[in-house]
């Protein structure tokens, strides 16, 4: 008969020491196979101080692994995203790769519980707003893997809750990860702004990779550098604490594995600029511009590269495009044209500019000891009157300046330069107006001032065709989708667009015409 008696309490902890000597033995296993990085970029990566580091450049040199392996060595509440969640599929496929026996997935969260305590989260943020889904929640470790994928705005947002969670040691070193290639597109340029020491190449200085850099973001949104860590005041006595960025190039020469595979064949056979980006990590290779953009990327660099700064000495001021700020983090920017060149933008932030009187003032510092125009009334000063432009329109009036109403909603009776497609609104009229003078082979030769928040600007509207003519892409769209409001760029379609007649247009449109000074591609809507 079994013998029926209970085990003893000896026994037991017999048993459950040898069953402890089992477990730890495992975890020593598991610790001491875990993931760990190439040597070369990764590690460097892995270890930087940076607050804000980017890594990576070209395909293949191990930006998935870097961002789950810092998740799963070097912190204890990290959320990696991707723009779209389809594309996390490749990325927690690998994690299940790394983590399979460590922890537990769960797919109703996108949500690694590894057995040492640490939390890998996976997100997306496909739509704009759907950055709010995740805010409040703090992370140690926030990773973005393809970040050029990404809008600044979505980026600067989800970034805002980097630091230690709920039960994290207050010391747990917080930082941001990006990973991806060069741009493909416009709306990715901003990576290259964000990090300019190491990615822009006409930074006025230059970091090396690795080398940390700091900067601080004022009250505006604008970054600025400063010189180290220490804390800086600015000029609206705020006083702020940098934070350091880096970037870590890496090729798939970088990665073992992937030359094994063979993997560098592959990008060697892909056509250009898509060779350049992917096999060197080449930032500045050709961009692929948007079907319906509606003016090319190339076409706007050329204009800067024609640009010279001796112009405004050469040729007098004829027009002033006004973009007033609504308000925010806005900006009121001026555009002087003199002929065909343009001055560098006069750029303030809209808190300066808190009416039209302010506006007005802006306006008249701009004109002081400018030489203009023999044009009846002086330099036309173009401003958008409707909404916040309404009062400048009025106030500049009474100071004697040659306001011109520009109402980009009104509808527009100019044709194209082939005299087939017609307009919804003036707005569109003065972008397509912009773009024929900016076509290398039939344009004015305009000369724009190089500057990247100028070229993202003319290059973000999209247009479409509808029944009533040529569409273009709403601001308010546009400040959406790429994160802020292109005020550089609308400051150069005012100063650019002829006006409609109201009075004094039409003639001043001839006599800029009989000065040689108005673009060649003059719109028809002035003749109306």
């Amino acid at each position: 008969m079994p013998n029926s008696k209970p085990f003893s309490a000896a026994w037991k902890r017999r048993v459950l020491t040898r069953a402890l000597t089992v477990v730890r033995a495992e975890i020593e296993r598991r610790a001491a196979t875990r993931w760990a990085p190439f040597p070369g970029p990764q590690t460097q990566a892995l270890t930087s101080d940076a607050d804000f580091l980017y890594y990576g450049g070209a395909a293949g040199g191990g930006k998935t692994d870097l961002l789950l392996g810092a998740a799963h060595t070097r912190h204890r509440l990290s959320i990696i995203f991707r723009r779209e969640f389809p594309q996390l599929k490749g990325v927690t496929d690998r994690a299940q790769q790394l983590f399979r026996g460590r922890g537990r997935w769960s797919k109703s969260d996108w949500t690694w519980r590894l057995d040492d305590g640490r939390i890998i989260e996976f997100g997306a943020v496909q739509h704009a707003d759907d950055v709010h889904k995740y805010q409040g929640r703090p992370h140690d470790l926030i990773a973005f893997d393809e970040l050029p994928h990404f809008t600044e705005a979505q980026f600067r947002f989800l970034v805002g809750w980097n630091r230690p969670g709920p039960g994290v040691d207050p010391a747990q070193r917080c930082r941001v990860i990006g990973a991806g290639n060069p741009p493909t597109d416009a709306e990715g340029a901003w990576v290259i702004r964000f990090w300019a020491p190491w990615l822009d190449p006409t930074y006025p200085n230059p970091a090396a990779p690795g080398e940390l850099r700091w900067f601080v973001t004022d009250g505006q949104g604008q970054d600025r550098e400063v010189p180290g860590p220490e804390p800086v005041a600015l000029d609206d006595g705020d006083v702020l604490t940098p934070k350091s960025r880096t970037f870590i190039p890496a090729r798939v020469e970088d990665n073992p594995v992937m030359m094994r595979a063979g993997y560098i064949a592959t990008l060697q056979s892909l056509p250009e600029p898509l060779r350049s980006k992917m096999l060197r990590g080449d930032f500045g290779a050709g961009r692929e511009d948007h079907p319906w953009q509606v003016i090319p990327t190339a076409w706007v660099e050329a204009a800067m590269a024609r640009w010279q700064p001796a112009g405004v000495a050469t040729l007098p001021l004829v027009a002033l495009g006004v973009d007033v700020a609504r308000g925010g983090r806005d900006r009121t920017v001026l555009a002087a044209r003199h002929g065909a060149w343009f001055a560098p933008l006069d750029v303030v932030p809209g808190r300066e500019t808190p009416d039209g009187a302010a506006v007005v003032g802006l306006v008249l510092r701009r004109l002081a000891g400018a030489t203009a125009a023999e044009t009846p009334g002086g330099v036309a000063v173009q401003v958008d009157a409707i909404g916040v432009g309404a009062s400048v329109q009025d106030l500049g009036m009474l100071h004697g300046l040659r306001m011109v109403a520009m109402n980009a909603a009104a509808a527009s009776g100019a044709r194209d330069r082939g005299g087939r497609l017609g307009f919804v609104n003036r707005r569109a009229e003065w972008y397509w107006s912009l773009r024929e003078a900016l076509e290398p082979a039939l344009g004015a030769d305009l000369a724009l001032p190089p500057d990247r928040e100028l070229l993202a600007d003319l290059v973000a509207p999209r247009w479409k065709m509808t029944a009533r003519g040529i569409q273009i892409e709403a601001k308010d769209d546009i400040k959406a989708r790429i994160g802020r409001s292109p005020d550089k760029g609308d400051a150069v379609v005012l100063a650019h667009a002829q006006p409609a007649g109201d009075g004094t247009g039409l003639l001043a449109v001839y006599a800029e015409m009989a000065a040689g000074l108005a673009s060649p591609i003059i719109s028809t809507s002035s003749l109306a």
